[in-house]
C-alpha cells in the first residue's frame, strides 16, 4: 500500500510518498520539503499572506518531485492524503485543493489529516510501536500529553494554559535578539552558556493535573534581561541556557504526572513518545530519557527530519486511516482549529 501526503499547514511546502510492504515493513520512498524560514526570517515569524502565496508557487513541482524521487506515476498510488488542519487557513486550502484535485484525477481515495495526527502516529512509521502509548506534542504552536490508544482515539490529559513551548522559544529568541526561528537559535546559544546562573521559576511543577503555563517563565526572563542590559554575548547565553534548563524540568515533570494520570484513566503505556517541531531539542529529549528509565519504558523520538512539519507523517497518517476504511469525501474542509480529541467521533 502506497499513499501520498501534503503538508501545507504553515511555512513548509512538502509532499511525500510512505509505503508499507508485503512484509509488513514501513518506508519513506520520498519526502520533499520545502522551507519557507528565509521568507519570514525578516518579520520574526510566520506571515500567514506570505505563506500562502509561496505555497502556491511550490506545491506542483513538490509533488511532481515526490513522484520522481519515489520512482512513480501518480497512477500507482493507493491514496492521497493532505493535512486538512489545524493551521493557517490559507496555507491550509492550497495543500487540501491539490490532494483533493490528485484523487479525482486517479480515481484514488481521499483522506484529510489532522496535522496533529500526523505528528502523534509518526513513532508507528520510524519505530512501530503498539498501542497505546502517552504522547508528548511539542510545537510551535501547541503542547499536549495524550494517550495514544489507536488510530483517531486520544485521550487529551494536559495541554497549555498560555503559551506553547514553541511559541515560547521563539519569543526569547526574539527578545534576546536571537536569528527567526528561535527554538534552533536558543538551543544554539545555550550550549555555550551556564544553566545555573539565573534561578528562573518552573511553572506548574508538583501540581497533579498534567497541564503547562510557560508566560510566568517567559516573563522572568525578561525581568532579568531588562535588569542587566545591555546584554553581552555571555549574558545571552546564560540567559539562554538557563531558560532552556526551566523548560526541560517543567516538561518532564508535566510528562511524570502524565503518566500517572494515563494509568490512572485505564491506560497502560507501551512507550514514552515525544514528538512536534521542539522535540528536536537535545536537551528536552534528555530529559525526556531520564524520566522513561525511571518509568521503566522506552523513550521514542523521530529522527531530526521529521520532528518539524513534514510530508511523510501525513502520508502515514493517511495510510493508517486507509487500511482501517477511514476515507473522505470531497466535502472535506480546511480547518484553521481542529482539536485532536474531536478526531473519534469524526471517525
Amino acid at each position: 500500500m502506497r499513499v501520498l501526503g501534503i503538508e501545507t499547514t504553515c511555512d513548509e511546502t512538502a509532499a511525500a510518498i510512505v509505503s508499507v510492504e508485503r512484509s509488513g515493513e514501513a518506508k519513506i520512498l520520498s519526502n520533499e520539503i520545502l522551507s519557507q524560514i528565509a521568507a519570514h526570517a525578516a518579520y520574526g515569524g510566520v506571515v500567514p499572506e506570505i505563506a500562502a502565496r509561496a505555497h502556491v508557487e511550490a506545491i506542483d513541482r513538490i509533488v511532481m518531485r515526490a513522484f520522481e524521487t519515489a520512482g512513480m506515476k501518480p497512477s500507482e498510488i493507493d491514496g492521497v492524503a493532505a493535512a486538512a488542519g489545524p493551521g493557517l487557513i490559507g496555507g491550509v486550502m492550497v495543500g487540501l485543493t491539490t490532494a483533493k484535485a490528485i484523487a479525482l484525477v486517479t480515481g484514488r481515495p481521499f483522506i484529510a489529516i489532522n496535522h496533529l495526527e500526523g505528528h502523534a502516529l509518526t513513532a508507528r512509521l520510524t519505530d512501530d510501536i503498539a498501542f497505546p502509548y502517552l504522547l508528548l506534542l511539542v510545537s510551535g504552536g501547541h503542547t499536549q500529553l495524550l494517550a495514544v490508544r489507536g488510530v483517531g482515539d486520544y485521550l487529551r490529559l494536559g495541554t497549555t494554559i498560555d503559551d506553547a513551548v514553541g511559541e515560547a522559544f521563539d519569543k526569547i529568541a526574539k527578545m534576546l535578539g536571537l536569528p527567526y526561528p528561535g527554538g534552533p537559535s536558543v538551543e544554539r546559544e545555550a550550549r555555550s552558556g551556564d544553566p545555573e546562573r539565573f534561578e528562573f521559576p518552573r511553572p506548574m511543577s508538583g501540581r497533579p493535573k498534567p497541564d503547562f503555563s510557560l508566560s510566568g517563565l517567559k516573563t522572568a526572563v525578561r525581568l532579568v534581561a531588562e535588569r542587566i542590559a545591555p546584554l553581552s554575548d555571555r549574558d545571552v547565553a546564560d540567559l539562554c541556557a538557563s531558560f532552556q534548563a526551566a523548560v526541560v524540568d517543567v516538561l518532564v515533570d508535566r510528562t511524570r504526572a502524565g503518566l500517572r494520570a494515563c494509568r490512572e484513566a485505564g491506560v497502560k503505556p507501551t512507550s514514552l513518545v515525544v514528538a512536534g517541531g521542539v522535540a528536536a531539542n537535545q536537551q528536552i529529549r534528555n530529559g525526556l530519557v531520564r524520566l522513561a528509565t525511571e518509568a521503566g519504558l522506552p523513550m521514542v523520538a523521530p529522527p531530526m527530519a521529521l520532528c518539524g512539519d513534514n510530508g511523510a507523517m501525513i502520508a502515514w497518517a493517511g495510510l493508517e486511516r486507509l487500511r482501517l476504511g477511514l476515507v473522505d469525501d470531497m466535502t472535506a474542509v480546511a480547518r484553521p482549529r481542529w482539536p485532536l480529541d474531536e478526531l473519534r467521533a469524526k471517525a
